[in-house]
């Protein structure tokens, strides 16, 4: 073999070393400064005092609406990892069972961010009640926010009080009340429905009751638009 053919292949393995080398410390570097971001928000979400945790759901719904989302761009294998065996929600939503209210996607949040429970008509039942003691209790959640949305086909059920097939109609004394105090318009029930449901966490839950007393929580109410996209609280 010639003399300057051994020089070149030497060359070239030393030129493939330093670059696989360069390429795997970048993507160290990547791997770690992912790793250092993600459990910095996990572990800090318990911390958030409860208007905070209000602030960081209505900022993501900002971004929900702007088309900004920035969740997606979480490392999910990661987050997954981390939240195997424990989970730090900062907020808890009770919301409808409408396919059309993502949750997670509203408010712009990923893995492991808010403890949520869905029901049709976003109604108190004493397992929605049980369900959100333990995310007050145990997981520790800042904000608890009862979302109603536009367009309720629960509340429109309730307006009507049609014969129904099943045990639909098992929601309308539920959303009575509501409706009572509505005068008969759609987006008043909606409204209203939601903060009945919130009035009835605060004061159907000792617990629930007891970590507003402490200011270790919130309360709130709010509506979803389904065509702005944006959470009003009411």
């Amino acid at each position: 073999m010639p003399e300057n053919a051994r020089v070149d292949t030497g060359f070239g393995r030393r030129q493939f070393l330093q670059t696989v080398l360069s390429s795997a410390v970048a993507g160290a570097a990547a791997q770690a400064a992912i790793e250092l971001a993600a459990p910095e928000r996990l572990s800090a979400q318990t911390n958030l005092s409860p208007d905070a945790a209000f602030q960081e759901l209505l900022a993501g719904n900002q971004r929900f609406a702007a088309n900004q989302l920035t969740s997606i761009e979480h490392d999910l294998t990661i987050l997954k990892e981390r939240t195997v065996g424990k989970q730090e929600p900062f907020a808890a939503v009770l919301a409808c069972a409408d396919s059309r209210v993502p949750v997670e996607l509203v408010f712009d949040q990923t893995i492991g961010h808010i403890f949520v429970t869905r029901v049709a008509g976003n109604i108190v039942t004493p397992e929605i009640i049980a369900s959100l003691e333990y995310g007050v209790a145990v997981l520790g959640v800042k904000a608890l926010l009862v979302l109603g949305h536009g367009n309720c086909g629960a509340v429109k059920a309730a307006m009507k009080a049609d014969a129904v097939p099943g045990q639909i109609s098992s929601l309308y004394p539920h959303l009575r009340q509501a409706v009572d105090q509505s005068g008969g318009n759609f987006d008043k029930a909606i409204e209203a429905n939601a903060k009945i449901q919130a009035e009835l966490l605060r004061t159907s839950s000792t617990v629930i009751r007891d970590a507003v007393r402490d200011g270790k929580l919130k309360v709130e109410a709010g509506v979803y638009d389904l065509t702005t996209g944006k959470v009003t609280l009411s």
